[in-house]
């Protein structure tokens, strides 16, 4: 219509191993029927090279699995549009409005820098807690509005708020990037949104599946508390989730695998320092996760 307003666009980034050949379809196909956005997808072949993808859709390759993180760094740079939306292989999306919908939540905070969909297993109808970024939910609340944390997997970023940040940090490989970024976010200015209404379907897994799960939990721990905390806050936040392993872990052999990590953390470079000032802290708390926990 002449005179409108263009919509909005959207780059997705969807990583890919060449493992599950059907869920990448299906996902691809969830992207491509999304309706008002205008829509450049590109999947990045982490240590494989990308075949048979759909029309409209593009891909870069990168010779060597570069890590989760990486990987999205990768396929932002490769993307058009003023959104960027990192979609786990896996996932499915319901409706053709979800992408429109996530765009509108963050288009009408100016300083809203994301928004993270209800993400729920397609199978049960349930939101594991670790999907929900909140530290307390009681049933049947609405868990919705500003948050201090959110879950890579499935999230819509204003590209000039991700760029502003500082983006992924790359070097993690697997695990806790997104607190990272979500405290950089905040530093600058943002605010981080969730709005468990508008659902995303992703198949529940436990993280620890994977064999660097241990590992790369516990070194990512110390590295992203050495490059983000106020220096008397190091301590703290790397004590309480030593606590929290112990006292959740049981498995003595994955014990010993989290601690040679936390070994790691600490030895080997954790990457530029970026300390958060206090207003953030004070900023991470109100909105409902001081950074220590």
């Amino acid at each position: 219509m002449p005179g409108s307003d263009p919509l909005p666009s959207v780059g997705a980034v969807v990583l890919h191993m060449g493992d599950r050949p059907r869920e990448l379809a299906t996902a691809l196909r969830d992207l491509l029927r999304q309706r008002g956005v205008r829509l450049d997808v590109v999947v990045v072949g982490n240590g494989w090279r990308p075949s048979g993808l759909p029309e409209g859709v593009r891909s870069t390759y990168l010779p060597t699995n570069a890590g989760i993180p990486e990987g999205r760094n990768v396929g932002a740079r490769e993307v058009h549009g003023d959104y960027l939306f990192f979609f786990d292989d896996d996932a499915t999306i319901p409706r053709d409005d979800v992408l429109a919908r996530l765009v509108e939540v963050v288009r009408t905070r100016p300083r809203a820098a994301l928004c993270q969909p209800g993400l729920t297993d397609p199978e049960t109808g349930a939101a594991p807690r670790r999907w929900v970024p909140r530290l307390r939910v009681r049933p049947g609340e609405d868990q919705g509005g500003q948050v201090a944390s959110f879950s890579e997997g499935v999230v819509l970023v204003r590209r000039d708020a991700f760029r502003e940040a500082g983006g992924w940090p790359g070097q993690f490989f697997f695990g806790h990037e997104g607190i990272e970024l979500a405290w950089q976010l905040v530093e600058h200015g943002w605010t981080l949104w969730y709005d468990p209404g508008i659902q995303v379907h992703h198949p529940y897994t436990e993280a620890a599946r994977h064999e660097i799960y241990y590992r790369t939990n516990a070194r990512n721990r110390v590295w992203v508390a050495r490059r983000n905390l106020p220096a008397p806050l190091v301590p703290v936040y790397l004590g309480t989730w030593t606590a929290l392993t112990l006292a959740r872990v049981r498995d003595k052999d994955a014990l010993r695998v989290w601690f040679r990590g936390f070994a790691e953390g600490v030895r080997e470079p954790a990457g530029p320092r970026r300390p958060i000032s206090w207003r953030t802290v004070r900023e991470l708390s109100r909105a409902g996760r001081p950074p220590v926990i």
